[in-house]
This record gives structure tokens, sequence and C-alpha cells, in this order.
């Protein structure tokens, strides 16, 4: 007999209200859109349809027929290993990002590929730019140090008609800059984005992934097996999230006329006094700090404007 015992919510209230996911997922839908989803999809504890969250391949699946059914995705995939993101937190970012723009524009939310966005590491995935495209008609340019998540983006992009024309990859030759090399001369967006990596290291990465295993199993993992992946690039960095992001928030003051909005997620909320320091250092003349959450998980962007 089904439990009904925590059994999660039908709606994701903490969720932006345009966000196609508030709701929970209707995998019959989804498995006509995307047959290849059927196989994962069992019945759970609750009597609901679901898949098992900690098999990376019905997770790739998952998004495969998200990205399909709600925002016409033909084709995507990713290499083995590299991060296969959570789309309801993803398209959050973008909804969230769009309200900033609307304050500008009479609280009107800005559509079409006059708006143009870069996305600081784009990722194998190449979501935002999927997302923010699709549901606003925004163009993008994301930009990436990793050459196989560069073309691994960059073949999302040519595979999809709709995208073929308003996304651009640009790989980032020096690993250590962020807008050096990637916006051009004379080039204006009207916002960054950036999905930092959190770990200040390898073994960092490994305990963390541990630890976040330990708390939803309930049982001691000793070699965790990441349901959404991803590589050292992606997860860790010198100097974990608060280093990179104050790293680019002080290579944005170069930048200052060439973008309205430079914005960054912040995932440890113990990042912000430094992050919040730095900014006033560079002389941001606006800061704002955009609460999200999914699940029990809390984040939040930060945008910033000279």
């Amino acid at each position: 007999m089904p439990s009904d015992k925590q059994r999660p919510p039908d709606t994701k209230s903490r969720l932006h209200p345009r966000n196609r996911h508030r709701t929970r997922y209707d995998f019959q839908s989804l498995i006509k859109t995307c047959p290849a989803l059927a196989p994962f999809v069992q019945i759970n504890k609750y009597g609901d349809e679901s898949i098992n969250f900690f098999d990376p391949a019905a997770v790739k699946m998952l998004n495969k027929a998200l990205l399909q059914h709600h925002y016409g995705i033909e084709f995507w995939d990713i290499p083995e290993g590299y991060l296969c993101p959570p789309i309801p937190g993803r398209a959050d970012y973008i909804h969230h990002i769009a309200d900033l723009l609307a304050e500008k524009n009479k609280g009107k939310t800005p559509t079409g590929n006059n708006i143009k966005c870069l996305d600081i590491g784009v990722g194998a995935n190449c979501v935002y730019p999927i997302i923010g495209h699709q549901e606003y008609g925004w163009s993008f340019v994301g930009s990436d140090i990793d050459p196989v998540a560069a073309g691994s983006a960059g073949k999302i992009v040519a595979s999809n008609p709709s995208l073929k024309v308003h996304v651009e990859i640009r790989l980032q030759a020096n690993a250590q800059n962020f807008f050096r090399g990637i916006i051009q001369s004379g080039e204006h967006f009207d916002l960054t984005i950036c999905n930092p990596p959190f770990h200040a290291s390898a073994a960092d990465a490994r305990s963390g992934s541990i630890r976040k295993l330990k708390n939803l199993k309930g049982k001691n993992i000793s070699k965790p097996v990441l349901n959404f992946g991803g590589q050292n690039k992606e997860l860790w960095c010198e100097g974990g999230e608060a280093g990179f992001v104050q790293n680019m928030i002080q290579e944005s003051r170069e930048y200052e006329n060439a973008c309205g909005w430079f914005s960054t997620l912040i995932s440890k909320e113990s990042n912000l006094k430094g992050v919040y320091k730095t900014l006033e250092q560079t002389g941001a003349k606006t800061v704002k700090t955009i609460p999200m959450g999914q699940g029990n998980k809390k984040s939040r962007i930060v945008a910033w404007s000279f």
C-alpha cells in the first residue's frame, strides 16, 4: 500500500512562478514525447511514477525528455562524466534574471534576440542558453575553458535549428580569465550569468558528494557515483566558489561599459560577505541579491552593475 509519509508536494512553491517545472513531473507526457525514458520510470514508495535519481543514466534520460518536451530540443547529449544539471534549478536562474532585466524595462520582461547574454562556463550541457532562448528568445554566447565541453555545447547548438543562429560557443584559451578573450571589441551584453565551481579541491568535491549521498540515503557511502556527474573544472577550482567569484568581480570592472548586468550563483551563504566586500572595493554601483530555492536547497543570485 502506498505510503503518504513525507510525500513530496505536488507543487514546488519555492520555484519561480514562470518555471515550467513547478508541478511534479508528468512522466506519461514525457514518455509520449521521449519514449526512451520509459524503461527508467518506476513506481516509488509513495505509489507515484518516478525515476531512480541515484542512477546517472536515468537522470540523463530525464533531462533529455524535459528538454525535448518543454523546450523543443530534438538533440541533446553530453560526454560521459560531464555535468548533467537539474533542469528546474537552471530554469529558475533564467526566470529570476529576466525579472531583473524587466526592472529597467517598465516592468516588462524583455524578449527577442536583441537581448544578448554571456554564459561563463556554459558546460557540455548548454542548458542555460537552451532555456534562455526557448523561453525568451534571447541570444547567447557561451564560453568554456574545456575544449571537450565547448565541443559538446557546440554540437548541441548545431544540431538544433532553433539554436543555430542565436547561440555561439567560444573557447576560453586562458583558464584564469573570465571576460578577456571572450568579449570582443565593441561587443555589448545585456547580462552575464555563471554557475561557478563550488569546491576548492578534488578531495573537497569528493567529500561533499559523500556527505550529500549519506544524507539522502541514510547510510555511509565510500565510493560515490555522481548522479549529476561533473568534471574537475565543473566541480572545483583553486579558492572554490568564493575565490572564483571574487576574481570574476575584479575582472568585470574592466568591462563595465560592455555589460549591463553581471551575475553569478552563490551556493554557500557564508561566501556572501567576501563577495560583497569585493563588489564594494571594485566600485559596483548597484548590487542585487535574489534568493532561490529548490527542495531543501537554498541558493541565491548576486548581480551587480557599474
